[in-house]
């Protein structure tokens, strides 16, 4: 269950939520652009339709995430747990996937011009 002082800060556009537990929060359209989300607990969360563009994400529990229709351009997503998640309509473009743990069978139109690059 997601810490209560978390969900608030996501909600209010907090940028720095690094190791937050946001587990099974109800995100659906949030504009978290940018968002340091490294080692948060985004696990069984509703993040459908939401800009995660250039978010770091690096080492985050997205497992049984809902990832419908998300932007994660250019998301930082080294090491990202996405196991089980529904990546349907993601669009992944320019992100970095090294080491990211992605879910058989689950990605289904996404953008398929996925290079990685490399932190600032």
């Amino acid at each position: 269950m997601a810490n209560r002082d978390d969900l608030k800060r996501a909600k209010s556009g907090d940028k720095k939520l690094s190791k937050a537990n946001l587990s099974g929060a109800f995100l659906r359209s949030a504009n978290l652009t940018g968002a340091d989300l490294s080692e948060a607990d985004l696990s069984k969360a509703n993040l459908s339709w939401s800009n995660l563009s250039q978010v770091n994400l690096d080492k985050a529990n997205l497992s049984g995430a809902d990832l419908r229709r998300a932007n994660l351009n250019q998301a930082y997503l080294d090491g990202a747990d996405f196991s089980g998640a529904d990546l349907r309509e993601a669009n992944f473009l320019e992100a970095n996937l090294t080491g990211a743990i992605l879910p058989d069978g689950t990605i289904y139109k996404t953008s398929t011009n996925m290079r990685n690059f490399t932190h600032p």
